[in-house]
């Protein structure tokens, strides 16, 4: 298809996105776009430098990678290069959502499907503001190297997303709910579930108290565990933190123990999902990889570049935001694996504690921290009071070794607005999820 140098090693990242965002609010039309990109990433390596371009004129390719040829060196032995021998070689076309593109529903249907949620909005008269959002993406991605690799693939998604405000007290509380699905006929029809979730709010807007601050025993659920788990360790596991660090590279030896006996962390791209990657952007396919298990550190996250650096295996975590950027260590589904216990046998245990039911938002890395949405008192075992938190905070190495107990089923969750940021590739769609998760010594505030 593509003449490649040779001495130098090539390839060639061709990406179609198309993708639609349908914004109201106060249930007012502001924007109804749609956007069709066709563009691509091309690399050379010669051994000691990549070299990167970026072009929209699919039909040019050729004339960047004979240009980028004139800046790199030549190296006959660039296929004995550490790096270029973990690069992957797959011929495969894995097309999974054809049958169902997004690209292919009107966009009246869109429209309709997101009307359909409107009235929720003007129905209860303590919703003082709101946003309501559509959104959907497909993109299918070629990826041909010359060293042989030639791989098509695609991912989809689209959601409904809404976004409110609650007055009660003189007071405001921000509610959300989230449809997110692989196809389109999957959203409709989930009014029911919105409108429990809007009175649930009304009812902790109306009835939480100001905690008390202190020490305590904490329950977090599926979607905080997730962020948690993504915020404060899974940015740790992506390996170019440690390239150039000897410090970091001692103190996160493989083997070495970071967490509770029970604790496993695992990030993969084979899961349905916003980090659903079946190939990574250097085409090293998708993988289960167990970055903490059984409470040992047992890998990290890598391109080929990381791994050969690091003498690992690559792990299918090269990722770009788009065809204009550079694949960099990037997340994919990352979660915390499951236990043994109910939600309610986690919860039974406890005389005085808390249960965070979900949140605004979460970082940290040695420190973190989380603004809890929603979150209720546990008293003598059961969910009592709601109460209002300003966040939740703890030393992430500490915390990961006073986990005690974990649920025995696991929930992905997928970002519907925004995603994770890293340098200037910023939002890159990631999952997350867990188990209800039991945690000792979280400071509370």
């Amino acid at each position: 298809m593509y003449n490649f140098p040779k001495n130098l090693y090539t390839d060639v990242r061709i990406e179609n996105v198309f993708a639609t965002t349908i914004f109201y609010e106060n249930n007012m039309l502001v924007q109804n776009k749609t956007r069709i990109e066709n563009g691509a990433m091309i690399r050379i390596f010669d051994g000691s430098r990549w070299y990167y371009s970026s072009t929209t004129d699919l039909d040019n390719i050729q004339n960047e990678i004979d240009s980028l040829t004139k800046i790199a060196a030549a190296n006959p032995d660039i296929l004995e290069n550490e790096v270029v021998k973990r690069l992957e070689i797959h011929n495969e076309i894995r097309l999974k959502y054809t049958d169902n593109d997004i690209s292919k529903v009107s966009n009246e249907e869109k429209l309709a499907v997101l009307n359909s949620y409107l009235p929720l909005m003007e129905e209860f008269e303590e919703i003082k503001s709101s946003k309501v959002y559509y959104k959907d993406n497909y993109t299918k991605k070629r990826i041909i190297s010359s060293i042989g690799t030639d791989v098509t693939f695609d991912s989809q998604n689209c959601a409904v997303a809404l976004r409110y405000t609650v007055m009660a007290n003189e007071l405001p509380h921000t509610g959300t709910y989230d449809i997110y699905k692989m196809s389109f006929e999957e959203l409709k029809g989930h009014q029911d579930l919105v409108k429990k979730d809007i009175i649930t709010d009304i009812e902790y807007a109306q009835k939480a108290v100001p905690v008390v601050p202190g020490v305590y025993t904490c329950v977090l659920s599926p979607e905080t565990a997730g962020v948690f788990a993504h915020e404060s360790f899974g940015h740790k596991s992506e390996s170019d933190f440690m390239i150039g660090d000897e410090t970091m590279k001692r103190e996160w030896a493989i083997g070495s123990k970071v967490g509770s006996d029970i604790l496993n962390i695992i990030d993969t791209g084979c899961i349905e999902g916003s980090g659903y990657v079946p190939f990574d952007d250097e085409a090293c396919e998708a993988k289960e990889n167990y970055i903490i298990k059984n409470g040992i550190l047992t890998g990290r996250l890598h391109s080929a570049y990381t791994s050969a650096l690091l003498e690992e295996n690559p792990t299918g975590n090269a990722r770009a935001m788009s065809f204009e950027f550079e694949p960099i260590v990037r997340m994919t589904t990352t979660y915390i694996g499951a236990g043994k216990y109910t939600k309610e046998e986690l919860i039974s245990e406890i005389k005085n504690g808390i249960y965070i039911e979900d949140i605004l938002h979460g970082s940290g890395m040695t420190i973190f921290t989380i603004a809890p949405r929603k979150a209720y008192m546990i008293r003598d075992g059961k969910i009592a009071e709601p109460v209002k938190i300003s966040v939740i905070s703890g030393n992430v190495m500490k915390t990961l070794n006073d986990i005690d107990g974990l649920s025995d089923t696991v929930e992905l969750k997928s970002f519907v607005l925004g995603g994770c940021g890293k340098m200037e590739q910023h939002p890159l769609r990631v999952g997350f999820g867990g188990p209800y998760v039991r945690v000792n010594g979280i400071k509370v505030q």
